[in-house]
């Protein structure tokens, strides 16, 4: 390992394209082998990062470890760390068409809807965090009831080295989701960025820096899961790991955290109900449930890619749906009129296309899409157009695995309590959707979803205010909200006898006073 310090940006010039660099301890780390980072538009390289080993990962976590140990940040006043926050949320403002511009080429998510998820969302939750921290009751009175005269509290205090392991899809929210409420909280923080998409992390770290955190207290390894992720969740000096991915991936990281009973936080996949009931306005629901299935083209856990709609309706419901997709435009993601982006890569593209053979070769039909779209344009990258699939039932694998694409199944109910048990009818539990004129009516079917999140009449609308998370196998544990804090501390209770004698004492009403003969 090699390492530079405190250079005034995580990248350099190398080959024509930007060069990443880890961070590590407050060093800027760079390796003899590298990742390119690939546009997924059309092939060409955004830059090259940094490739972690192990070796890396433990060098990361001594940092970490040293760092919380030596109790610089975890005993500054919540105040200072609050004011620290609030300084990283403005250099992060002052660079957002920049930055967006960045995750727009890396991700191949649209730069309209880039602005605003990949550096507008974060600056929110980056604001709405250090708000909380302001406001968190770090230290909670208790009263002790019983005969004793006692008093306590309880302390809410850092849980030592957080890992957080973050997505291609959306790298920059999951970072911060992953890393500002731990850093709030007084932990040190490993963050394992996707090989595919590193830049926000490792531009984060240099605006931590910037802002005045100490050395170690933010860390970025660049690596593959299988190797690098594995090591870093089985490190025996993290405490919590906080992991983004696939319910597959999600079960090693618990299996893995469980050998040195870590806690774990997981936010896995999804398979969202869509439902449209029967008095819906389809001027909304429409354009509504193509939001749903379409953001980055499909590629994330809570998208809405089961449509449930009634019987009678779903002749004018599938027209609408196809007349308003032949409206989006698919193309250049850089291009601010561009509404729909390419996969990630060329394997997610196999993947997706595999998926929808399946749906053809288990009788569904295809209305909308189906394959990869034509012209120029899309001889390079990693294109699949906008699918939707008719004819489909529950059982069906289009309709019951993640597929992470831009692939629409639309089901049909007879009833309300039809729709719901389809809806409920899935491993998963991360969103849902119902659309209706009446919202009491769409309240009750909320209330009978298995879901950690309901969105009436809407769909995405994550809010920093509102906790996020899954049932079933859809994950463990809430990001976001007014309690996000509670996942990255623990509880101390402190109970102080104030008894004055020892005949008051809990020992003596069990041992008995002694004899003073």
């Amino acid at each position: 390992m090699t390492a530079t310090l405190h250079q005034p940006s995580p990248s350099i010039e190398r080959e024509g394209v930007p060069h990443y660099r880890m961070f590590i301890g407050g060093q800027w780390v760079d390796t003899e082998e590298h990742y390119e980072v690939i546009s997924p538009a059309d092939e060409s390289t955004v830059a090259t990062v940094a490739k972690a080993t192990t070796g890396h990962v433990d060098a990361a976590v001594a940092a970490a470890k040293a760092a919380f140990d030596s109790g610089e940040w975890r005993n500054t006043p919540p105040v200072k760390r609050a004011a620290l926050l609030d300084a990283v949320a403005d250099k992060l403002a002052d660079r957002m068409d920049e930055l967006a511009l960045l995750n727009s080429r890396e991700t191949g998510i649209p730069v309209r809807a880039s602005a605003g998820i990949a550096v507008g969302f974060p600056l929110m939750h980056i604001q709405h965090y250090a708000e909380l921290t302001r406001t968190y009751e770090w230290t909670r009175p208790q009263a002790i009831g019983g005969v004793v005269l006692h008093t306590g509290f309880i302390q809410k205090e850092p849980v030592g080295v957080c890992a957080g392991i973050v997505p291609w899809n959306f790298p920059g929210l999951i970072t911060v989701w992953k890393s500002i409420p731990a850093i709030a909280a007084g932990n040190s923080v490993v963050i394992k960025t996707d090989e595919k998409t590193p830049t926000f992390a490792l531009e984060l770290a240099q605006i931590l820096s910037d802002a005045g955190l100490p050395d170690g207290v933010f860390n970025v390894v660049v690596g593959d899961g299988p190797v690098v992720g594995d090591h870093l969740v089985g490190h025996p000096d993290v405490r919590l790991v906080s992991f983004t991915g696939s319910t597959a991936t999600g079960r090693r990281v618990m299996a893995t955290a469980s050998k040195t009973v870590k806690r774990v936080l997981l936010e896995l996949g999804g398979k969202g109900p869509n439902i449209i009931l029967d008095d819906a306005d389809l001027d909304v629901a429409i354009d509504g449930s193509i939001y749903a299935f379409l953001l980055h083209a499909g590629q994330a856990c809570e998208s809405g890619t089961r449509l449930l709609v009634p019987s009678a309706r779903k002749d004018e419901i599938v027209e609408r749906l196809i007349a308003r997709i032949a409206t989006l435009k698919q193309g250049d993601p850089t291009d601010p009129s561009t509404d729909v982006g390419p996969l990630m890569s060329q394997a997610q593209k196999d993947r997706v296309l595999n998926y929808i053979e399946s749906g053809r070769a288990e009788g569904g039909t295809v209305v909308v899409g189906g394959g990869v779209p034509e012209g120029p344009a899309f001889d390079k990258g990693f294109w699949v157009a906008p699918t939707v699939f008719t004819d489909v039932d529950n059982s069906m694998k289009i309709s019951c695995e993640e597929i992470f694409g831009p692939v629409l199944s639309v089901l049909t109910y007879d009833s309300v309590d039809e729709a719901v048990k389809i809806a409920n009818d899935t491993e998963y539990g991360l969103s849902a959707g119902v659309w209706s004129r009446s919202i009491s009516t769409a309240l009750e079917v909320a209330g009978r979803l298995e879901a950690g999140s309901v969105w009436i009449n809407d769909w995405h609308n994550i809010s920093q205010v509102m906790p996020f998370g899954g049932y079933k196998q859809s994950g463990t544990g809430r990001e976001l909200g007014p309690d996000a804090l509670d996942e990255f501390t623990q509880d101390k209770a402190i109970t102080v006898d104030l008894s004055g004698g020892v005949e008051n004492r809990a020992y003596g009403l069990v041992l008995g006073t002694p004899n003073e003969s």
